[in-house]
């Protein structure tokens, strides 16, 4: 059984990809979203915070992401742009979320929705963005205290 949380991801990362591909402003998405299956299911004050959290701050995890690419975020499939740019979000704003979690619900959405190995890249990316954006957390994994 999916966790409220797992199925916010799951939705956000749905609307996203619609934001991607069709540039359809955050409300409609929203609203069509609030009709999806299993929407009653969620956490719906998580899938706000990442749906219009993403979208408000876009410019600002693209350029967070770029680095950790081995090309333009452009140049991903829009699942895998989703499913990335939701990870940074949590990385940012969801500090209660370990990393680790983050990165293997990130793992997971990527196996749901993409193709059949963009799970490993998206794991890679998340590995070189955790360092970034979560530091302390990342290098200090492996070591118990």
């Amino acid at each position: 059984m999916k966790s409220a949380r797992r199925r916010s991801r799951e939705l956000a990362t749905q609307g996203l990809y619609q934001w991607l591909v069709s540039g359809a402003p955050g409300g409609e998405i929203d609203a069509q979203l609030r009709g999806a299956q299993g929407f009653d299911k969620a956490d719906q004050e998580h899938l706000d915070a990442i749906l219009h959290g993403v979208i408000k701050e876009a410019d600002t995890i693209s350029a967070e992401l770029q680095p950790c690419l081995d090309r333009p975020l452009e140049q991903l499939s829009p699942v895998e742009r989703a499913v990335l740019m939701v990870a940074a979000f949590e990385f940012k704003h969801h500090l209660d979320i370990p990393y680790r979690v983050v990165i293997n619900e990130a793992i997971e959405l990527t196996k749901t929705f993409g193709g059949s190995d963009g799970h490993k890249y998206v794991n890679g990316v998340l590995d070189k963005l955790a360092v970034q954006l979560r530091p302390t957390e990342a290098q200090g994994r492996g070591q118990r205290s």
